[in-house]
């Protein structure tokens, strides 16, 4: 699944670890998937990142964000959904840009300036391609 969409198997990867309760997860990467992770970091759903050099590959490591509440650990990122995939893109103009969750919520776009949030992407009047969301 990694080598058809490997934006899909980063958010699983995210996903199925915050499950097990684990606080990094590991993954191969790519200047998109750094790019992701940059703006996860920003909006606060994750806690950092770096980029590992393993010989010739690259991993990338994503340190998972948790809330403590009565000393039960609670994941921050509480949805992360695929919206644009392989098989049906989905592009929108700056006006018609997805709010997540009434705005609590993050909306990832790739535009020609880059991976930006949906609100950054609004208030720069860019429209793209609306890879994920994160609530």
């Amino acid at each position: 699944m990694s080598a058809q969409d490997p934006i899909s198997d980063m958010l699983t990867r995210i996903r199925n670890a915050q499950q097990a309760g684990k606080a990094v997860v590991s993954m191969p990467s790519s200047k998109k998937l750094v790019a992701i992770a940059k703006v996860l970091e920003n909006e606060g759903f994750i806690g950092g990142f770096e980029v590992i050099s393993v010989g010739a590959f690259k991993n990338l490591h994503i340190q998972l964000k948790y809330l403590l509440e009565d000393k039960i650990r609670i994941p921050v990122i509480e949805l992360i959904q695929r919206k644009s995939r392989p098989g049906l893109r989905e592009y929108r103009k700056a006006n018609e840009l997805p709010k997540v969750k009434g705005g609590l919520g993050v909306a990832v776009i790739s535009t020609s300036k880059g991976l930006l949030s949906d609100r950054v992407a609004r208030s720069m009047g860019h429209g793209g391609e609306v890879l994920f969301t994160v609530a």
